[in-house]
């Protein structure tokens, strides 16, 4: 990478060195994938790291959002999100599902609980809320919505590695939750994800699914697909936790540098932390709020600058050309949704980034957003 340029994300490695000795004993065992030992001790590890009981790993997280829909038997339509990764409502249309766009709160990013029950209709089936940049879901409420109608609910939980909310993970709430553990993300194995299910019976549906439908040698009980997780990127998921910790509160000492740079900077607006126990700070997601013109100048800007900051999540899901046609994708409908869009700008953070280069950032927006730059 150019030391010039500083990106949105920046993978945490261990040392090579600390990687070797698993490296060499998967060549003496030479067991490459199909649920091998370093497979079965990292899902063990995930689960008393996460404080859930059951985890099934993926080959990454798509296609742990794919089978998860697959296990729990979602068809019809099911209510979402249109302010995410584009991952997550493709999911629905690989399993036939119609995606069914509402509006989201303002301060959190994720789905409004109100918006989700006035959009349920005979077909609805499920809702599949995200929650962004690692910030919960309104749990309880949409919970409450759920069981109201009959409809079941699966958390993509993506940027929720490792958050903890009431004592208790994030992730076990719902019937699954699904992680990314994809490069980019707080927790990576270079590619990867997992889905948490609530029970073993779950669990087992979940793995028959993700290796081809087979219960054994000679029995396929469903119709599955090949999402398992190899034994290199397990063996590395292993490593990485030893060292997760520490690039957490890496992470943490970036956002707290960026709240107390930007606290006076006129024009910009910092997200509120996450109310939880445990946070991840997987983004450092701000808005510049004189709009969309100003926050595209700014990127611009920044990117002139050597700072590549991301629009994430611009433009909305729904605006793309397989979904504008839908009628929940109307931008009437989703007005908060498209006011985030237009503002939003989510500036580098990884445990790395050196808070000299924080403090440059900062200047560097502050600068973007005067007048002589962003008029």
């Amino acid at each position: 990478m150019n030391d010039s340029k500083t990106y949105v994300t920046r993978p945490w490695l261990p040392p090579l060195s600390e990687f070797l000795p698993y490296l060499e004993e998967i060549w003496r065992n030479k067991t490459l994938t199909n649920n091998g030992p370093f497979h079965q001790r990292f899902e063990a590890a995930l689960c008393e790291h996460l404080g859930v009981e059951h985890v099934s790993l993926f080959c990454n997280g798509t296609i742990a959002l794919v089978t998860a829909l697959q296990a729990l038997g979602i068809e019809g339509e099911v209510i979402t999100t249109p302010y995410s990764f584009v991952a997550t409502v493709h999911s629905l249309v690989w399993n036939r599902i119609e995606p069914v766009f509402v509006d989201i709160d303002p301060h959190s990013c994720n789905l409004d609980p109100r918006a989700i029950e006035a959009a349920i209709t005979p077909r609805t089936t499920a809702i599949l809320p995200v929650h962004c940049y690692g910030t919960p879901c309104a749990v309880d409420e949409i919970q409450a919505v759920a069981d109201r109608h009959g409809l079941r609910v699966l958390y993509d939980a993506a940027h929720a590695f490792g958050v903890r909310q009431h004592g208790r993970s994030l992730l076990a709430h719902g019937d699954m939750s699904v992680l990314s553990f994809h490069a980019t993300k707080v927790f990576q194995t270079f590619e990867g994800g997992a889905v948490i299910c609530r029970d073993a019976r779950s669990k087992a549906q979940v793995d028959y699914l993700k290796n081809f439908g087979f219960a054994n040698e000679v029995t396929v009980v469903a119709t599955g697909i090949n999402g398992k997780m190899s034994e290199v990127n397990a063996a590395f998921g292993l490593l990485q936790l030893e060292h997760v910790d520490q690039a957490l509160a890496l992470r943490a000492a970036v956002d707290a540098r960026y709240r107390e740079q930007l606290a006076l900077v006129e024009g910009v607006h910092c997200l509120p932390r996450a109310p939880v126990d445990t946070d991840n700070h997987a983004y450092f997601p701000v808005l510049v709020t004189a709009g969309e013109t100003v926050r595209d100048r700014v990127y611009a800007y920044l990117r002139q600058h050597g700072v590549f900051a991301r629009r994430y999540f611009y433009p909305l899901i729904s605006d793309f050309p397989m979904y504008r046609n839908l009628p929940s994708a109307a931008p009437e409908r989703l007005p908060v949704a498209r006011s985030v869009a237009q503002q939003i700008l989510c500036l580098p953070i990884f445990p790395d980034l050196p808070l000299d280069k924080v403090d440059e950032i900062c200047r560097l927006l502050a600068l973007a957003l005067e007048s002589r730059h962003a008029a």
